[in-house]
């Protein structure tokens, strides 16, 4: 009686056992499950615009915009404007002043987002670009003559400068790389997925294989 006892504990050890495998195994194959269909969601929208401007920035000659529009304004600051520009060049900031973009806001109905401000001993350059945009203000510090130019090169040029994040400022690198961890997780759980169903579809590796391949053979054979 003891040994059948004996056997029947082994028994039910070993299904409790595996049970417990099987139920873990389930509990780790729903939680990549969940974390591959949150992390396309959040990443949905951005693929398709990397996607899509990464097919306009590659084939740029059959997606250019047409001649780009110039904008170009010539003026004179009033003389208190110019000497609140040269005190800011001997402060530590070299900071513009809120008199000039006040002045270029009401003249030409513009607001000022510098990327790069080069004071000179004549001169003050302002870098205005932004994506699809090349943008420039100078001011001549002696006789407060100011002009401005911008290049608009149109809506594809824009979206393709988001892609490259040129002239975007840190906020939109911060959510492309927000987007480009939610596509490593994405790609990475697809990963785990793809070995979950590769024990009944034996293409799966194949076709993974083939994917790693073709880039690998372009590059070596084409790319110079």
């Amino acid at each position: 009686m003891k040994i059948e006892t004996d056997i029947e504990e082994l028994a039910g050890t070993a299904a409790d056992k595996a049970q417990r495998q099987m139920a873990r195994r389930d509990a780790w194959r729903r939680l990549m499950m969940r974390w591959h269909w949150v992390s396309a969601a959040l990443a949905l929208v951005g693929m398709l615009f990397f996607a899509t401007t990464g097919i306009t920035l590659t084939n740029a000659g059959y997606f250019e915009d047409t001649k780009p529009v110039v904008t170009h304004y010539d003026a004179t600051l009033p003389m208190a404007v110019l000497a609140d520009i040269n005190r800011q060049a001997e402060s530590p900031s070299k900071a513009l002043p809120a008199s000039l973009n006040a002045w270029v806001r009401s003249t030409w109905g513009l607001t000022l987002y510098p990327k790069n401000t080069e004071w000179q001993a004549e001169e003050v350059f302002v870098d205005l670009k932004r994506p699809g945009v090349d943008a420039w203000l100078s001011i001549n510090r002696q006789s407060g003559a100011v002009q401005y130019e911008a290049s608009d090169q149109g809506w594809i040029a824009f979206f393709d400068d988001l892609h490259r994040g040129k002239n975007t400022g840190p906020i939109w690198s911060w959510l492309v790389t927000a987007f480009g961890a939610c596509c490593i997780v994405f790609s990475l759980t697809g990963l785990v997925i793809l070995q979950i169903h590769a024990k009944s579809r034996w293409k799966v590796w194949p076709v993974v294989g083939f994917g790693l391949l073709v880039p690998i053979v372009l590059v070596l054979v084409f790319v110079h």
